[in-house]
């Protein structure tokens, strides 16, 4: 009886500790200063406007690459 006893009582300890140690550990995920690195919301935003202006700009050279692009493969696919 007295064995049953002691290991009852191991048992609770060391459900007790555990859950000491889950509470620690939750309280630390929740209370903890996040340190967010890889690229924020304003970095990508930033980088938008810069590619869209970009697009702006050189709108006529770039169509007129992509249609040159597209009639030598147009030509080249069907001139066999």
């Amino acid at each position: 009886m007295e064995s049953v006893n002691k290991t009852m009582t191991n048992l609770r300890l060391k459900t007790m500790a555990a859950a000491a140690c889950m509470r620690k550990k939750a309280r630390d995920f929740f209370i903890r200063p996040r340190y967010v690195s890889g690229i924020t919301v304003i970095e990508l935003v930033l980088i938008l406007v810069i590619i869209i202006a970009l697009l702006l700009i050189f709108k006529t050279q770039l169509i007129n690459l992509i249609n040159t692009i597209f009639d030598k493969i147009t030509s080249e696919s069907s001139g066999i």
